[in-house]
């Protein structure tokens, strides 16, 4: 996965976040995607319907990028367990 430095980040649409308006989880490439589902509940200070939401874009992005998610929601992952 590519690492983001503080200017790439800035320049990111918030659109290309799970969470747009907190600009957590970038959404670029299949490593993003990947490492966003494996953090996702390391997330802190958003809502069921933020984490409803970001998981639909997750899901989308990951359709995009040929990520297999095999879970439908996001309660649906497992607290402890490290992904792929």
């Amino acid at each position: 996965m590519a690492k983001l430095d503080a200017e790439a980040r800035s320049d990111m649409s918030q659109n290309t976040f799970a969470f747009p308006k907190q600009r957590k989880e970038p959404l670029e490439d299949a490593s993003h995607v990947r490492n966003a589902i494996a953090r996702f509940r390391q997330v802190e200070g958003v809502s069921d319907e933020e984490r409803d939401e970001a998981w639909a874009r997750i899901k989308a992005a990951a359709r995009s990028f040929g990520v297999d998610v095999k879970e439908s929601s996001w309660r649906e992952l497992n607290k402890d367990s490290a992904r792929r």
